[in-house]
């Protein structure tokens, strides 16, 4: 066996705490095919530039975390509940807490901004509250894939506002990121996803 298979195997044994561990998974199925979109409803509410979207990335050795600075979409109020919500993010505007993982990110091997510019969140159903938590299910576009996502939420809603805050994980190879990383430092596959999304006033 070669060293670096045994440092690979050492390291899966023991590896490193992170952020990441004993979060809530994302339920994950294949998308439903999406309805046409007329545009934003009368009466939407806009995305606040409050509004933000991070991540946490793991190797074995070590968390990075990042996020992303572009930001837009709607939402809609009825009756006081929060009905549909659309969010688009600028792929480009990805961060990460190195230049060098930055880049690495923007390439072919993870998001491939050269390509897949945006990602969109299509939210299709809030459900009711159960001690404070409600389930958010919607369509996530991202790297040229669509999946149906589900996960636990705080949301709030009034006449004129709204806001969603989760803390959640995925699956990178769910959207087609399969870069492993270096035989001495893998890469985990779950990336937590966490944020608050407020839109109107």
């Amino acid at each position: 066996m070669k060293l670096t298979q045994v440092l690979s195997a050492c390291l899966l044994l023991v590896g490193c705490q992170s952020e990441i561990d004993n979060k809530t998974a994302a339920e994950v199925a294949p998308a439903a095919t999406p309805a046409p979109k007329a545009g934003a409803p009368a009466g939407s509410l806009a995305l606040q530039p409050s509004s933000k979207i991070e991540w946490v990335g793991a190797k074995l050795t070590d968390d990075h975390t990042g996020g992303f600075k572009t930001l837009s979409g709607e939402a809609t109020v009825v009756d006081g509940a929060l009905t549909s919500a659309s969010v688009k993010i600028g792929l480009s505007s990805l961060y990460s807490d190195h230049p060098k993982l930055t880049k690495h990110l923007l390439s072919d091997d993870f998001f491939d901004v050269s390509q897949f510019t945006t990602a969109t969140f299509e939210v299709t159903e809030v459900t009711a509250a159960d001690a404070g938590i409600s389930k958010v299910t919607g369509t996530l576009d991202l790297h040229g894939m669509q999946k149906s996502i589900t996960f636990p939420a705080t949301v709030q809603a009034t006449a004129d506002s709204a806001s969603i805050a989760a803390e959640f994980t995925l699956l990178r190879k769910d959207f087609g990121m399969t870069y492993p990383g270096k035989p001495d430092d893998l890469i985990r596959d779950e990336v937590l996803v966490k944020g608050t999304l407020r839109f109107g006033s």
